[in-house]
């Protein structure tokens, strides 16, 4: 009797388990509304004003995009300039790569961390911090003058391509350091020894080894540099000035100076279809040109240099590192202190001023309250819609797991620019007539940051063992509990970090915010922008202070996110 009571209690246990299997499918739905209701839709009216502009066909705004100089120009400059930027970044990140992967030096963490804070840095910021050293008022330029006097006309590379192009590697340099010396760290040196024991030479070694070996890392580096390249606005707006604009820069002028919707629209799709296709190329590079190693290879923690030319080559490397990537964020925080009357904290002290004495004017340190309020509601949203998808992705292997997998990262392909049109075009009617409310923010921040929690839990929720949550269940826990002891102490960390990825995200957000912030509810970004395009010395040193306090919040959390992530699966 007592073993038919077991196997009776049994069976209903696991007909249990079999109907919370829904649970997950459920769970799923809120994601996909999610993505289905605020970035499909805009991305098919911004598809629906380019091809339908008037309610019938019409293919004048692909006419003017392909046929009219000017946005022919914009376009070529855009692949030009990507290319360019592209090749520089691997040039410079090979070496540092190199460096990181095969020799272990003191100091050797905190370099590394000094080169990856520009990346994660809001491109506002990175823009702000290249303009303090470099610029026309920057640290170089004063030192130049005070050293050869003052009739000196110093470096001027303002609104140049060389600016930009800077710019742009001082931003990438750390995604070729991270993703080629990761990979390089973990290739078999066997076979490089075995070649130079047969008498090759290091330099045949490298081209004929080590270079194809290198060969799925380097192209992946590039590509991700040339698509943040190409899908550059911060950067280009604030230093290329009037005279260069990128497609994404293009489509913000046309839709919110020229009101040119169609135009606009037409030059969102062009820009979307080349995201999908450097997608598809990524894609097949990564199938054609993988070369097996031997996977037994865990890596190397780096060893000692012991030979002069190798002491020498790090101090190199180690002190571009510093001035290249160290220099600008120094420079930005020692200009946030200079003013015309010495040091002093003049400028932070202006950021809490009503200059015009007006009720409908709000100070500069509000700006910092919006952010806050609207990163914290992106982190709320974010997490929500990270964790269903990231708790389905875990539990269901199949067909459509692989398939959701990659619709959940689409918003990474999608510039924050053509998100942001997409949302003024299509949310300003009932029911969805969101055009005025703040909510678009949150909903826009979070999109942008929902991809990075996902790629946070992922990894953790599928090391869970499945018999955990079996054995849990079949103990009579609710999928609720399950998930409240099993899978959340397991996944806490990788939670954290998602949580500090979508409130570092929405912190820096800068092209989907331009377009649909209301003036009245700035965030630190527009605070800068708007500053950097004022004269006068007072709004150039409110956008340095307010930099200062952006990247020192950003790099902050950025160590915590590396802390954490190391823990989790997921290499920054």
């Amino acid at each position: 009797m007592k073993v038919a009571f077991f196997l009776k209690n049994a069976y209903k246990k696991k007909a249990h388990v079999k109907a919370n299997t829904w649970g997950p499918v459920m769970v799923v739905v809120l994601p996909l509304a999610f993505l289905a209701l605020f970035y499909f839709f805009p991305l098919f009216e911004i598809f629906s004003v380019s091809i339908f502009p008037k309610g019938r066909p019409d293919l004048s705004g692909f006419t003017k995009v392909f046929f009219y100089n000017s946005y022919l120009r914009v376009i070529v400059f855009t692949v030009f300039q990507a290319a360019i930027s592209t090749l520089l970044a691997v040039a410079v990140g090979i070496p540092g790569a190199y460096m990181f992967a095969r020799f272990d030096f003191p100091g050797k963490r905190i370099l590394k961390t000094i080169a990856t804070i520009p990346f994660v840095l809001p491109s506002v910021v990175a823009a702000a911090a290249l303009e303090s050293i470099l610029g026309q008022h920057g640290l170089l330029n004063s030192g130049l003058k005070s050293l050869f006097g003052p009739d000196f006309s110093g470096i001027n590379i303002e609104h140049s391509l060389t600016f930009i192009l800077i710019a742009h590697v001082f931003f990438n340099y750390s995604v070729v350091l991270r993703i080629v010396g990761g990979f390089w760290s973990r290739l078999d040196t066997s076979l490089g020894e075995s070649a130079k024991m047969l008498g090759a030479s290091g330099f045949r070694v490298f081209f004929s080894i080590t270079l194809p070996l290198l060969r799925p890392a380097i192209f992946a580096a590039s590509l991700l540099v040339f698509i943040f390249c190409f899908s550059s606005f911060g950067i280009v707006l604030i230093l290329g000035g009037p005279k260069f604009a990128t497609i994404e820069v293009e489509i913000y002028r046309q839709a919110a100076h020229l009101f040119n919707l169609p135009t606009a629209a037409a030059l969102s799709i062009v820009q979307i279809v080349f995201t999908f296709i450097m997608m598809w190329v990524y894609t097949w590079l990564q199938r054609s040109s993988a070369v097996k190693i031997n996977p037994d290879f865990t890596g190397l923690g780096g060893r000692k240099p012991s030979q002069k030319i190798a002491l020498i080559f790090i101090a190199v490397n180690s002190a571009a590192i510093l001035l290249f990537c160290g220099g600008p964020l120094i420079s930005l925080f020692v200009k946030s202190f200079v003013t015309q009357s010495g040091l002093s904290f003049e400028y932070y002290s202006a950021l809490f001023v009503n200059k015009s004495n007006s009720i409908f004017y709000a100070p500069p340190i509000s700006a910092i309250g919006y952010s806050l309020m609207f990163a914290l509601g992106a982190l709320i949203l974010a997490l929500i819609l990270g964790l269903s998808a990231s708790y389905f992705l875990a539990t269901h292997r199949g067909k459509i797991a692989g398939i959701l997998d990659p619709i959940f990262m689409l918003p990474l392909s999608t510039s924050a620019v053509t998100l942001g049109f997409g949302f003024i075009i299509a949310l300003d009617q009932p029911p969805l007539n969101l055009r005025s409310s703040p909510a678009l923010v949150f909903i826009a921040h979070a999109i942008v940051a929902f991809p990075f929690v996902v790629r946070c839990l992922v990894p953790a929720m599928v090391s869970i063992p499945d018999s955990l949550r079996d054995a849990a269940s079949i103990l009579g826990a609710s999928p609720a509990n399950v998930y409240r002891h099993v899978d959340l102490p397991i996944t806490a960390r990788a939670l954290v970090a998602g949580a500090i990825f979508a409130f570092t995200i929405s912190l820096g957000e800068f092209g989907a915010t331009l377009f649909i912030a209301r003036p009245q509810t700035p965030t630190i970004p527009l605070a800068i922008f708007r500053f950097l395009g004022q004269p006068g010395s007072l709004n150039y040193g409110q956008a340095m202070a307010m930099s200062t306090i952006l990247m020192l919040v950003a790099g902050f959390c950025f160590l915590v996110i590396e802390k954490f992530t190391r823990h989790t699966g997921m290499e920054i």
